[in-house]
């Protein structure tokens, strides 16, 4: 008898009081995976609602929320209270009664000023609470509680450097990398967290910053830097420490070369017809490679300009070569592997990339789409215990809300 397994985390509740991308994609993670994630945002709503186009629009024809919006917010419920009013932060102080996870990415003390800081109020009322806080910079040290987004991180923390050409100069990475890589630290760290709550008892605070997350992705670079003091210089595709690691043209366009080890050097010079490359001392093994790569780039180019780049992908792949003829993004989300693969979740009118982690069950369309400006205001209360009254008094006062606020 086939059964179903619940997802992983369906007795989970979360608390999202995030906005932007670096929060959002943390509890959309969550809630990926069947935690039930709601979604706090202010009177004016999350600030990414407006940031298009793309947007999606109602019936008719009105702007609901942008396609940003979109991709960092599904299978959430959507509340809108006011935490600058003492009503609203009661609100939220009964809704955590029911809570394992809050989420916030405020500016730092604003949990403070609030009344609401763990260590002064929340861990001793609600013990078991995983509390996590994303922010810039963290709370201390000559950066401490300064606003940050994604590119200014990329250019503190050196990964714009690291992202160029010799011509281009510094570059910012073309995604929010810093972003998404805190999401993924801070959903880490929270499972983390409910793990040691198991035996334990109780719950903890976890930290994830911007600049701390930029600094942890530049590897090997740092690595490089810290354990030979070896300078990052510029070289686009081309990969530091590994030789040939880099795209080339064909006559069809180019494909990027992924040369791990000197098996799958001599597997390309092979299919490329050029096998006396391997005997050359230049080229032997991957160290002679990196430090001879000027050499051997124009002779790999020269094998490569009257290939077509999907069918030698195909031959190396087949061959054990890791290679891949450069793709845009449409067609990248139209390769059949991405449909095999059920990458793109359609849920009309919600179109998104699937969460990439599976947990032992056919990939599923999603929960629920992302939520409309507080839907599930009324619902998420009324759960909470408040009557219908009380839920009319506390939109009438402005503690809650239903329509945005410009």
């Amino acid at each position: 008898m086939n059964t179903v397994s619940p997802p992983p985390l369906a007795a989970l509740r979360v608390i999202d009081l995030t906005r932007v991308l670096a929060g959002p994609y943390a509890t959309q993670i969550l809630g990926d995976h069947g935690a039930d994630v709601i979604k706090v945002e202010p009177p004016g709503g999350d600030d990414t609602r407006d940031w298009g186009p793309p947007f999606v629009k109602g019936e008719r024809g009105e702007i609901i929320s942008s396609a940003y919006f979109q991709g960092a917010n599904r299978n959430k419920r959507g509340l809108a209270l006011d935490l600058s009013r003492p009503q609203g932060r009661e609100v939220l102080l009964r809704l955590l009664q029911r809570a394992d996870v809050l989420v916030e990415n405020f500016k730092t003390g604003t949990m403070e000023r609030w009344g609401l800081g763990y260590e002064t109020t929340l861990a001793e009322k609600f013990p078991r609470l995983v509390y996590a806080q994303i922010s810039g910079f963290g709370a201390d040290g000559p950066l401490g509680g300064f606003p940050g987004y994604d590119a200014v991180a990329q250019a503190l923390t050196g990964l714009m450097s690291v992202n160029a050409s010799p011509t281009s100069g510094p570059m910012r990475v073309g995604v929010p990398i810093v972003d998404i890589a805190a999401g993924m630290n801070a959903a880490l760290g929270i499972l983390m967290a409910l793990h040691a709550r198991e035996a334990s008892g109780r719950g903890r605070r976890i930290e994830v910053s911007l600049y701390d997350t930029g600094l942890s992705l530049i590897h090997p670079q740092a690595a490089n830097w810290l354990m030979g003091a070896k300078p990052p210089v510029p070289m686009g595709n081309a990969h530091p420490n590994i030789a040939p690691y880099d795209a080339f043209e064909t006559a069809t366009g180019p494909i990027f070369l992924g040369i791990g080890n000197d098996r799958q050097f001599e597997t390309l010079c092979r299919i490329l017809g050029a096998a006396e490359l391997t005997e050359d001392p230049r080229f032997k093994t991957n160290g002679a490679r990196s430090d001879n790569r000027a050499a051997l780039r124009p002779r790999l180019e020269a094998l490569l300009a009257d290939k077509d780049a999907r069918a030698l992908e195909t031959q190396l792949l087949k061959a054990g070569v890791p290679a891949g003829a450069v793709a845009s993004l449409e067609a990248a989300l139209a390769a059949s592997h991405t449909e095999h693969a059920k990458m793109v979740l359609e849920a009309a009118p919600y179109r998104g990339v699937a969460s990439p982690i599976r947990s032992g069950a056919p990939r599923a369309a999603p929960f629920r789409r992302p939520p409309l400006f507080a839907e599930h205001t009324r619902e998420i209360l009324g759960e909470a215990g408040y009557s219908l009254n009380e839920i009319e008094a506390l939109c009438a006062s402005g503690a809650a809300t239903l329509t945005r606020r410009p």
